[in-house]
Order: C-alpha cells, then structure tokens, then sequence
C-alpha cells in the first residue's frame, strides 16, 4: 500500500468524518488551484451532482482570489436555492478552513445555505 501524502490524509480524514456526522444531508464540496475556486453540491445518496459553481464562468474575477471565491459562494448559494437544497455539509476536501476557502463558505452562508 502506497504512503498517503498528507493533503490526502486530511482529505479522508474529511471525508469521514462528514459520513458520520452528516446524515442525508448533500455535501458542499470544494476544489481549488492556482487558476480557478470549484464548487458542488453533492448528494452522495443518488450519486449526482445538484449544483455546481466555479471561477471559470465569471468574466470579472481575476483568477481565484479571495473575491473570486466570495462570487462563487454566492453562485452556489443562487444555484442550491433553485435546486431546493438548504441545509448542506461542508466538506472542504485537504484544504484548511482559510483564505479562500472560508471566504467561498462566508458568501454560501450569507446566501442562504445552513452548514
């Protein structure tokens, strides 16, 4: 068995720990790179993705700064009200609660998300 990188051992750590708290509740994941913030709302139980959301469609971001995120955030928000989702789990993948990521969880809370 090949050794985990920490970044994946974080990620599972996550992941699981989601599992068992979360219930039926659709998991809000995120992914980001250099270049752009990713966003989707997941629901595990039927294996689709609800709503998704991402820097690659906003024309006036420069990249996948704090700002950018905070766009995001609102769009999933806009997205997971139109699918019927309210309540999600927040699943921040390998990353830490910080910069980006807390600022893309922000915006979806003040847009109506409960996590």
């Amino acid at each position: 068995m090949a050794k985990l990188s920490l970044f994946e051992r974080r990620r599972r750590r996550v992941r699981t720990a989601l599992r068992q708290r979360g219930g039926a509740r659709p998991r809000l994941s995120v992914h980001r790179t250099g270049r752009h913030i990713y966003a989707q709302i997941i629901d595990d139980a039927a294996g689709r993705t609800v709503a998704a959301a991402s820097t690659l469609g906003i024309t006036s971001s420069s990249g996948a700064n704090v700002d950018a995120a905070v766009e995001v955030g609102r769009k999933i928000a806009e997205a997971a009200k139109s699918a019927g989702v309210t309540t999600v789990v927040f699943d921040r993948g390998g990353y830490l609660f910080h910069g980006r990521v807390k600022a893309l969880a922000d915006a979806a809370r003040e847009g109506g998300l409960e996590f």
